[in-house]
């Protein structure tokens, strides 16, 4: 019997963030986003994170194409635009639409309203079983005022109560 993986990993907490690449086809620029909880800061210095994506993904395939996308980390108030991006692509692009975003100045991928994002060109990609990790390195990223995240545990959309750890440790 195979070890329950995906049961294990239910216990393990994520931020939740929506990333958008798109396509260009002539004058005509095609945006995506999804929602992904697998974003890892690799490296400060150069800047790098990563992402896992499955391997048939369209969105990934857009991203291997164009090299460039935005991470839009997720504040509690945004469960409902997580759902919106986690579905299929005609979902997805719809919801789009009705998000508050702009195109980030350095890579032009779109960047959602949320207390902190990234803008990333591709530094490597590798195969690992059925995902692609994507590595980028970050070539702009901000952060605004602190907002209760949005967490992912247990197949549900979840928040922090409180922002700050007891004690003022950290």
């Amino acid at each position: 019997m195979p070890p329950d993986l995906r049961g294990a990993m239910r216990n393990l907490a994520t931020g939740v963030c929506i990333a958008t690449t798109y396509v260009d086809h002539g004058d005509r620029r095609d945006h995506d986003a999804v929602t992904v909880n697998s974003v890892t800061s690799v490296s400060l210095d150069p800047p790098l994170v990563s992402l896992c994506l499955k391997l048939e993904s369209r969105f990934l395939a857009d991203l291997l194409t164009t090299k460039k996308w935005a991470l839009s980390i997720l504040d509690g108030s945004a469960a409902a635009a997580a759902r919106l991006c986690s579905g299929d692509r005609a979902s997805r692009v719809g919801a789009l639409s009705s998000l508050p975003a702009s195109p980030g100045r350095h890579t032009g991928a779109l960047v959602l309203d949320a207390p902190s994002w990234l803008e990333c060109e591709l530094w490597d990609s590798f195969q690992l079983g059925d995902h692609t990790m994507v590595v980028g390195e970050v070539v702009a990223a901000a952060a605004g005022d602190p907002r209760v995240p949005l967490l992912y545990l247990r197949g549900r959309y979840r928040t922090l109560d409180d922002t700050d750890p007891p004690n003022g440790e950290e």
